[in-house]
C-alpha cells in the first residue's frame, strides 16, 4: 500500500496547548491541512508557478472568514501507507493543503520537507524552521 493523504478525517492529537495562534481565513480547510499566506491564509500547494510556502498546521476545520487556530509543530494521524521514517512534503497538482512522501522532481515545484511518518498513519510537523526550496 502506498501513503496516501485523506484530505479530511485527519486528526490533530498532539498541538500546543492553549495554541494561542490564530489566522483569519481566506480559504476553507480542513483539520490537519498545512496552511500559507498568499494574499490571505489559503491552502498550502507545492506546484511550479502557484506556490503557496507551508507556514502552519490547521488545527480546527474552517470556512472562509472564520479565525481557526494553528501551529508550527504538532501530530496529525489519519493517513494510510505511510513509512515510519518517510519525510512529508507539501502536495503538488490540485491537492491543496495536502501532503505526499513522494520527493517533488519537477523544477521549481516546492521540495521542502515539513515532516516525518511516526507509523503509517501518523505524521509529526516541524514547520517552525521551514527553508523553502524548489525542485
Amino acid at each position: 500500500m502506498s501513503f496516501a493523504d485523506p484530505g479530511i478525517g485527519r486528526q490533530v492529537i498532539q498541538a500546543p496547548s492553549p495554541s494561542g495562534q490564530t489566522v483569519l481565513l481566506a480559504a476553507a480547510c480542513e483539520e490537519g491541512d498545512i496552511l500559507g499566506y498568499s494574499t490571505g491564509w489559503k491552502l498550502a500547494l507545492g506546484t511550479a508557478g502557484s506556490v503557496i510556502n507551508p507556514q502552519v498546521v490547521a488545527l480546527k476545520k474552517g470556512a472562509i472568514g472564520d479565525y481557526i487556530p494553528v501551529a508550527t509543530v504538532c501530530v496529525v494521524t489519519g493517513y494510510t501507507g505511510g513509512t515510519p521514517g518517510g519525510l512529508i512534503y507539501v502536495a503538488e497538482g490540485s491537492a491543496s493543503g495536502d501532503v505526499t512522501d513522494t520527493i517533488p522532481t519537477t523544477q521549481y515545484d516546492l521540495l521542502t520537507v515539513i515532516g516525518v511518518l511516526l507509523d503509517a498513519t501518523t505524521i509529526s510537523f516541524n514547520l517552525s524552521n521551514v527553508q523553502v526550496i524548489h525542485a
